[in-house]
């Protein structure tokens, strides 16, 4: 199943590390890297942490029912609950909610309203009531908490993705930028640090907290508890064109085809999302029950990737504001501009980027050219990593010493890969001298020859 979905369209594979042990993630690891060396082609595989999960802990008879109007009381009496009140094993939300803020539990369902601060309890009106069952999520959207973004579980999993080198590393509940520099000191390089954005307090943030991680996640679930659903749409927009405009990679994420976990058709307004995401700009649309435990994995994916496909191929060369970014003030966003000018001028059929870190391909998927845009590394760790990143076809190949040599390469490439026939044209971009890490700095255009493309049928 796991080769079937990279061939029907799945670029990155994501391991939720909430559920399962890591036994489990190691035999899918070893499965995903089994399948990448039978095709050879790079897999990307990323770790989801569980962040700092909020509950309530149990109630004596197991559930209770909450009337509109009524008083409940969340404290650190580590007792069953009542109808009355309930532990809530979490003494630093009781020390920062004040009278007027909103405390939102099981994903939203409940509401209830702050009318009270004692020193081991909070007093709440509940706004809206229903049924309350033991160990349900709490979510506080007023109130930055004091805590860390990586919880002692997320720490030991941490471990064990990055031992199994993983390419990616998805850090839940970001609140600030400094959840994003904890994580990027521990993990050191050794994977990109993706923050996933679900909090009011991160979205006000958006910018210091994209400055700071390698990519960043619409995580639409927990941001549509937090934030009132009408402001999400909005906040997915601007988490997309903050992303876009510093070049980092952006995933919007969570019930993208949810229907289709039981059913083998999305609905219409589904296809509209996933359409309307592709359109904003963002790098890659993920799949999350529809393909972990749904009923269709297969029909899934092939649902994104057509309308991804369809999608892009309907923007043509008039791409939408949203894809409209001014290039920063440096030679090498320069070059990566140029290469998509010149590519569209002159109708070249892709443009080959030779990149040793992956910032110069970061710089070409940056200005969303019409073209593909292939990317070639010698180290097969960033052709992974690229895997998230829009447009890109990332490949391994030794690195080249002269201008020589990157000329040959990218054209032979270019064939080899089928992006080419006799008489097309490539723009190049590289960084002279060869292999050093983000110096792109020279742009040039190759043409195919008749007897080249022979060598090659």
């Amino acid at each position: 199943m796991l080769e079937k979905l990279w061939h029907t369209g799945v670029d990155v594979f994501r391991l939720n590390m909430s559920h399962g042990d890591h036994a489990d993630k190691a035999d899918i690891v070893a499965r995903i890297r089994a399948i990448e060396k039978k095709i050879k082609r790079p897999i990307a595989i990323m770790a989801d942490l569980q962040g700092p999960k909020l509950r309530i802990a149990t109630f004596a008879e197991g559930s209770i029912l909450l009337k509109k109007g009524q008083r409940f009381t969340l404290d650190l009496v580590d007792e069953p609950g009542d109808g009355k009140r309930v532990y809530l094993p979490h003494a630093e939300i009781i020390e920062v909610l004040e009278p007027g803020m909103q405390v939102l539990l099981d994903d939203g369902k409940i509401r209830l309203e702050v009318i009270e601060r004692r020193d081991q309890a909070i007093v709440t009106r509940v706004q809206v009531g229903g049924t309350l069952s033991n160990r349900k999520g709490v979510n506080v959207p007023d109130a930055v908490l004091p805590m860390a973004a990586l919880t002692p579980k997320d720490l030991r999993d941490l471990d064990f993705a990055l031992d199994q080198n993983v390419d990616w590393v998805a850090l839940s509940f970001v609140q600030r930028p400094e959840d994003v520099a904890e994580a990027k000191k521990i993990v050191a390089g050794r994977a990109g640090v993706l923050a996933k954005i679900e909090k009011p307090s991160a979205v006000d943030r958006i910018e210091a907290i994209v400055e700071l991680a390698d990519a960043v996640m619409v995580a639409r679930g927990d941001l549509g508890v937090e934030l009132p659903v009408e402001d999400v749409p909005g906040a997915q927009r601007k988490i997309i064109r903050a992303a876009r405009e510093m070049g980092k990679p952006v995933v919007v994420a969570t019930q993208m085809l949810e229907s289709m976990i039981k059913s083998p058709v999305p609905t219409r307004a589904e296809v509209s999302d996933v359409a309307n995401a592709v359109h904003d700009g963002a790098d890659a649309i993920m799949l999350s029950a529809e393909s972990a435990v749904g009923d269709y994995p297969i029909e899934a994916v092939t649902v994104m990737a057509k309308v991804a496909v369809k999608e892009e191929g309907d923007r043509g060369k008039n791409r939408p504001l949203a894809n409209v970014f001014t290039p920063h003030a440096t030679a090498e966003d320069a070059i990566s501009a140029a290469a998509r000018q010149v590519s569209e001028t002159v109708g070249a059929k892709a443009i080959v980027t030779f990149t040793s870190s992956g910032a110069t391909a970061l710089r070409a998927a940056r200005e969303r050219p019409s073209v593909p845009i292939m990317a070639l590394t010698p180290n097969e760790r960033v052709a992974r990593r690229l895997c998230i990143v829009w447009g890109l076809f990332a490949v391994k190949t030794r690195d080249v010493d002269s201008f020589e040599e990157m000329y040959q390469k990218a054209k032979r490439m270019a064939l080899r890969y089928k992006f080419v026939s006799g008489g097309d044209r490539i723009a190049i971009t590289a960084g002279v001298p060869f292999g050093t890490p983000g110096a792109t700095n020279v742009l040039h255009l190759a043409w195919i020859s008749g007897d080249e493309l022979k060598g090659w049928e």
